[in-house]
């Protein structure tokens, strides 16, 4: 039989069969290289499943999976990552996608209906893969737990909403969840804490009783045909070959074995979530790939009465389940490894990745941090091995593990079962994990710890301490273990611990993954929690008489994790507005029900055209160097390859000028970065042009300075000019008059934009007069027409583009954008066919930059009051290579450096440092939540210097009465002082502020902290040149009408929004409003949606345009005025009144003066307030989001839903931004935070479990339409509150180690940083290494 496979992979390709929705597919070409969402996308034409990421992170790309299992005759459903699932593993199953779920054309499926409902889709792009998480669980389990919706949703990342509306819709499929269905003495369970209100009687964002039921009989069937191959057809090894690689899929253990012996260096492929990184990531070429799935043995699962052995094919969610089936059906005292393991598999990747990584890959990646190998090592775990050598059994200990990625199986080496014994009697096994994010994330140290006592006592008899993540591999603390047998389970036997441990776990201070200081930490930490669980069990046993002192026991009581029901408050719309009028009221997106289905088109959905190419950039491998030479001959060699484009081919302007810099679209005689564009390569696929782009050879010189820090920037005066200031007063003498004055610094760090769509784009040709129809991702289209034509040096009326929707952008659409757009422009143009170009995940985040990283420095004088009288502050910001939008950047944070206090005395400088690293540019924010995190930090050390609540101090130097910024612009803070008194009130902030400080007496090694933080943001462009907006409204003659405007919808409801205003004007409902897209061929001259501007300007322009039909209208309404709409049009066609009309917008004209210090540069302000509650645990810095409240002043809503989701996902967003979300580059300034595996963006576990907005009643906005307000980027920063109730909680465990006074607490206040500024015992016995005295692993730049 093996040699009959053999024979078949290099001879010809079997058939492969499988099913997606319903459908039967038969691939007679089937390439092991090609994963099921590229061939579902590309070849089958189903565009609802998302890429983004390409490494099983995200979730965008999930769909289920269906496989009949011939031994139980059970059909198994199961949630998968498209991404990662190679086509050839499907033989014989099921594939159901979103568009299988449910579609507008016959039915919607209610688990698409509750999440557009419930306002869960913004942008929309993750929302297919969010539902086809949902929707797998419902099939196995129809009546799900709060628990499972949060489990199912874990591995799915969602850039827009913060999440809660997703829960709340889809909680309502649970049977005892939703909020108001608790009742005390009849009461609504929210009332007590609701300040009197009453939630069950307010108004709601979406109507829980409107809702499609679930029924399960009406789901696809499994396809007959599938159960009966499995049942009759004769099991056959199959064999797949492709371009490069040959799949072999054998059926028995036999042949596995003798394929293995054959081409030993053929890695086992089961569920690809370890190869596939690694093929894709790291370019590896595996020649041969055997999949042993169908291999029964590697499944079987035999208990002993010694334990279980579990083959080593089992997925990680089927040994999920099975432990727990053992753990309940067996005595505690036998299931010590069991709950070990179980407790690492609930945290182990998303659930799309448990469903497929299976036990024994995970065990023979040897991963450094594996969750499960540290646990396995020291539970005595074996392995049984075998090759044609014979079986054999492997102890899994230090001597299996032996380095990086590295065991001691030899190549021909198969595991086949994996042994987990029971426990004994006075045995206990723990594990203890910390990782970056609570799911779905590699650990950062984990461990796994046994230990035995003998009969009757506290002394202990065997010990195996294991750890992962300080080490190239799973390492043991053999020695310390050693020294301590024999002796009793107490805190001087730890103590000595302690000391042997810090000898043995050694980690040098450059070590791979930095963080050094805390890692060693963790090893100690961990083994204190140990000692402390043992402790507690030994007392159980009544084997001790110690008891853990109460305050100790925080260190091993978990934090909440129970999500409470959040509640949103709006004003109802005034009496008396007709039914038919949407405006204030709660509207579900337009777009939600087909983002929901799939039918949602953006960019790269766009159906491919003839002659298609796709292009691949090339990029910098150097920060700072010569081009000396561009090697393109092998490039040009590899089959598909059309041509690769350099500098040389442009035949217009090379370059893009943004506020006066200029910058490069492809590097022709240097580069300044890594991640520089320096050519790009167009083949006729994607996969072709990636191995084109490979073979391109760069030979560079290198050049110095090398700049990378904002300090070496400071040092070599590396700026863009201008450098920006403003004073106010005059701080000199204030500082002299002052009681107190304090210096200090904070760093805040860069951001990604983590849009879940990549920059996409496709330049169409239309080989006649030079024209170009222009199909993208971006915020600013105009800009984008512009720079095309510029390139090609054709006028801008040849280029046309156009925009459906974006998957998300943040401000990261812009500039960059246009540059991409570019160089896919010149493609076109040279090869006279369309080109297409979509970043990877990895690509985009190297190459597009973020937010700017921050340097506060700040004096401050004040009185012993409180009140600040003066304060002078220095902002430098790492601009990266290119100038962008830098200089706009720090001159925003200059006009925003008061936040929402009246320093009399203030003066502010801002710098924005050239280094070689990607250039950084607009991010949601635009410099705001980085200048205001030094202003309130200023304000924390101030109230600490005090010794007073910082609460206190801000209420102290708040604007009161009708003020002055410090650029004199004039404004009333009457709303932003009632959001402060009322965010107190609703968030019952002093009373939770005493049970704080209550829980912290009783808890040594928990904390909590609360934060209240205050925001005065300025909305609109202060060049007053961007206000501007136009429109154009037609209406047809069956009365249907297309609005055409300027803005751009991506995530934020602007169509939405724009469609309530067409509805409100013309007196008609929305659902005669249409609005397709936006393109530059008819609505011209556009400006960015930015500036939380977009509704404002383009909602007046739509305005306009109604009024001017509804002007021209009004004679035929006149005349009969009981007509309906549909008539009154056709009369006017008859009678020849022009039915289509352009609105315009002039906007404000704002400015600021620079030279004078003074101007107005806003229209309007908007205020909010936020109140965060955390919980830390101080040993492994870990915290929990507890609690948050926001209070925002948005004038009168427009729709309530959009805005609330706005205030959620960006509150979510800075969160990220505040205490996770951190970008780490290599000392040669290579990023290598380059996915979700490396960096982490706020998931479903970091939302808040209680998170209430209030939208402020009975606000105006004279300056907006409909009275309303900016809202897209303000909300951001009152994440802060987390990272400052974070900095109250680490305060008080500073307090009971004797520190005092200001500290230092940079952002992202992330674990390491928690951990070290709690400055615990475990923290000082790690010694300190000089810095300067070794190279760091990472740098701060």
């Amino acid at each position: 039989m093996f040699k009959t496979a053999a024979m078949a992979a290099k001879e010809k390709s079997e058939y492969l069969v499988f099913f997606v929705n319903g459908r039967k597919v038969v691939e007679r070409n089937a390439d092991p290289e090609t994963m099921l969402l590229s061939y579902i996308r590309e070849k089958l034409r189903l565009t609802g499943t998302k890429y983004g990421c390409g490494g099983g992170g995200c979730g965008a790309c999930t769909v289920m999976v269906s496989q009949y299992q011939r031994q139980s005759k059970r059909i198994l459903h199961f949630s998968v990552n498209a991404c990662l699932l190679p086509i050839c593993l499907l033989h014989g199953a099921a594939v159901t996608t979103v568009e299988g779920v449910g579609n507008t054309k016959n039915r919607i499926h209610p688990v698409q209906e509750r999440i557009a409902k419930a306002n869960g889709s913004q942008c929309g792009f993750c929302t297919p893969g969010m539902v086809m998480s949902m929707y797998t669980l419902l099939r196995n389990n129809p009546e799900p737990t709060m628990e499972d919706i949060m489990e199912a949703l874990g591995g799915n990342l969602c850039r827009c909403t913060g999440y809660r509306p997703i829960l709340d819709g889809y909680k309502t499929f649970c049977v005892a969840e939703n909020c108001c269905q608790d009742k005390r003495n009849g009461e609504c369970c929210l009332k007590e804490e609701m300040s009197g209100q009453d939630c069950e009687n307010g108004p709601e964002l979406f109507n829980k009783d409107d809702l499609l039921p679930l029924d399960p009989t009406q789901e696809l069937i499994f396809p007959p045909e599938l159960i009966m191959m499995a049942e009759t057809q004769e099991q056959k090894s199959l064999a797949f070959r492709g371009e490069r690689m040959t799949w072999i899929s054998p059926v028995s253990l036999e042949e596995l074995v003798q394929l293995k012996s054959s081409f030993p260096k053929a890695p086992l492929v089961i569920g690809n979530t370890n190869i596939g990184p690694e093929i894709k990531f790291k370019a590896i070429l595996h020649p041969v790939l055997i999949s042993p799935t169908r291999v029964s043995e590697l499944y079987r699962v035999t208990q002993t009465t010694e334990g279980i052995s579990i083959g080593a094919g089992c997925s990680l969610s089927v040994i999920k389940e099975l432990l727990g089936m053992v753990v309940s059906s067996l005595p505690e005292e036998k299931t010590e490894i069991f709950r070990a393991l179980l407790q690492q598999l609930r945290n182990l990747g998303g659930q799309q990745i448990r469903n497929m990584a299976s036990l024994g890959g995970n065990i023979v990646s040897a991963f450094p941090n594996s969750d499960l190998n540290p646990i396995l090592a020291a539970g005595n775990c074996t392995i049984s091995v075998l090759s044609q050598g014979g079986r054999k059994e492997i102890a899994l200990n230090e001597n299996f593990f032996v380095g990086f990625g590295k065991t001691t199986l030899k190549p021909d080496e198969i595991v086949v079962s994996v042994f987990i014994p029971h426990s004994k009697r006075g045995e206990f096994v723990r594990a203890f994990r910390q990782a970056p994010r609570q799911e779905n994330a590699f650990p950062t140290v984990i461990s796994g710890m046994r230990v035995q006592f003998r009969d009757g006592g506290n002394i202990i008899e065997d010990l195996s301490i294991f750890y992962g993540g300080v080490g190239p591999c799973t390492i043991s603390a053999r020695k310390t273990c050693q020294e301590i047998i024999g002796r009793p389970w107490n805190e001087e036997v730890m103590g000595d611990a302690y000391r042997l441990l810090l000898d043995e776990i050694l980690l040098p201070p450059s070590a791979p993954g930095g963080m050094v200081e805390f890692r060693r930490a963790l090893t100690l930490s961990f083994l204190f929690k140990f000692y402390l669980q043992m402790l507690q069990k030994l007392r159980e046993m009544d084997v001790s008489l110690v008891d853990i002192p109460g305050e100790f026991s925080s260190a091993i009581r978990p934090f909440p994790g129970k999500i409470e029901p959040s509640y949103q408050e709006f004003q109802e719309v005034a009496q008396g507005q007709p039914g038919q009028d949407p405006v204030g009221r709660p509207t579900m997106h337009r777009s939600a029900i087909s983002q929901a289905t799939g039918e949602a088109v953006y960019c790269d959905d766009i159906p491919r055209t003839e002659g298609e190419l796709f292009m691949v950039m090339v990029t910098s491998t150097r920060p700072y160097a010569k081009l000396i030479n561009i090697d393109i001959s092998e490039a040009l060699k590899v089959p598909g390859v059309e041509d690769v484009i350099t500098a040389k081919d442009i035949p217009g302007k090379k370059f893009r000028t943004f506020t006066g810099i200029d910058e490069e679209l492809l590097a022709e005689n240097e580069v300044s970065c890594v991640g520089q564009i320096v050519c790009a390569v167009v083949a006729d696929t994607r996969q072709h042009a990636k191995r084109g782009a490979a073979a391109v050879k760069i030979t560079y010189e290198d050049l110095h300075p090398q700049i990378f820090t904002i300090e070496e920037a400071i040092e070599k005066k590396s700026f863009f000019k201008p450098e920006r200031k403003i004073e106010k007063g005059n701080t000199k003498e204030a500082f002299e008059k002052a009681d107190q004055v304090l210096e200090g610094e904070i760093r805040i760090g860069g951001q990604e934009h983590f849009y879940m769509e990549t920059q996409s784009m496709l330049v169409i040709p239309i080989q006649e007069e030079k024209e170009y129809k222009v199909y993208l991702s971006t915020q600013h289209p105009t800009y984008t027409q512009e720079s095309i034509a510029e390139t090609l040096g054709i006028p801008s009326n040849r280029v046309s583009c156009h925009v459906k929707r974006l998957g998300g952008a943040f401000g990261g659409k812009v500039t960059k954008t246009s540059v991409i757009a570019s160089i896919t422009a010149v493609a076109a143009w040279k090869t006279g066919r369309a080109v297409r170009c979509v970043l990877e995940r990895g690509d985009d985040m190297l190459i597009t930059g973020g937010r700017h990283p921050t340097l506060g420095r700040y004096k401050i004088g004040f009185m012993n009051n409180g009140r600040i009288i003066a304060a002078d502050v220095h902002y430098y910001t790492n601009a990266g290579n290119t100038g962008d939008e830098s200089v706009l950047v720090i001159e925003k944070m200059l006009l925003h450096m008061d936040n929402s206090y009246n320093i009399p005395n203030l003066r502010g400088l801002s710098t924005a440092c050239r280094t070689n690293l990607p250039s950084n540019t607009a991010f949601r924010g635009f410099g705001v939540p980085q200048c205001m995190l030094v202003t309130e930090s200023w304000i924390n050390d101030v109230a600490m210097k005090l010794g007073c609540s910082t609460e206190k101090v801000r209420e102290i130097n708040m604007y009161n009465g009708v003020s002055r910024t410090h650029y004199k612009q004039e404004f009333d803070p009457h709303n932003l002082l009632r959001c402060w008194s009322e965010c107190q009130e609703k968030a019952s902030f002093f009373n939770r502020r005493i049970a704080a400080e209550e829980f912290n007496k009783q808890n040594r090694w928990k904390k909590r902290g609360i934060a209240m933080v205050p925001i005065k943001y300025g909305i609109a462009f202060a060049e007053g040149f961007l206000n501007q907006a136009a429109a154009l409204v037609h209406i047809y003659k069956d009365g249907s009408v297309l609005v055409s405007h300027g803005g751009i919808e991506m995530g934020q409801g602007i169509h939405t929004k724009i469609q309530q205003v067409a509805s409100r004007e013309l007196k008609i409902p929305p659902s005669l409003i249409h609005i397709s897209e936006t393109s530059t061929n008819v609505v011209p001259n556009t400006c960015p949606s930015a500036a939380s501007y977009g509704t404002d300007a383009n909602g007046m322009a739509v305005k306009d345009a109604c009024r001017t039909l509804l002007q021209r209208l009004e004679p035929i309404i006149s005349e009969n005025p009981k007509g309906t709409w549909q008539k009154w049009i056709t009369t006017a066609f008859f009678q020849k009144i022009s039915l289509s009309a352009t609105g315009f917008y002039r906007g404000f004209d704002l400015c600021m003066d620079w030279e004078k210090e003074e101007g107005r540069p806003y229209a309007y302000f908007t205020y909010g307030v936020s109140c965060t509650e955390v919980e830390i645990d101080c040993l492994t810095g870990d915290h929990k989001n507890i609690r948050a409240d926001i209070i925002m002043d948005i004038g009168r809503s427009i729709n309530p839903s959009v805005d609330i989701g706005q205030i959620e996902g960006a509150f979510v967003q800075g969160l990220g931004l505040y205490t996770m979300e951190e970008l780490k580059f290599s000392p040669s300034g290579v990023l290598y935070t380059r996915g979700p595996a490396q960096y982490k963006i706020p998931a479903v576990c970091d939302v808040p479990l209680k998170f209430n907005v209030y939208l402020l009643a009975g606000s105006q906005n004279p300056h907006a339409i409909y009275s309303s307000k900016g809202i897209g980027e303000p909300v951001l920063f009152l994440g802060s509150s987390v990272f400052f109730a974070i900095k109250d909680a680490v305060s008080a465990t500073r307090k009971e180690h004797g520190l005092s006074g200001p500290f230092t607490l940079n952002s992202p206040a992330t674990a390491e940083k928690i951990c070290l500024a709690c400055s615990d015992c475990f923290t000082q016995m790690i010694p300190v290494v000089e810095p300067g005295s070794f190279c760091p692993w990472a740098i701060n730049v």
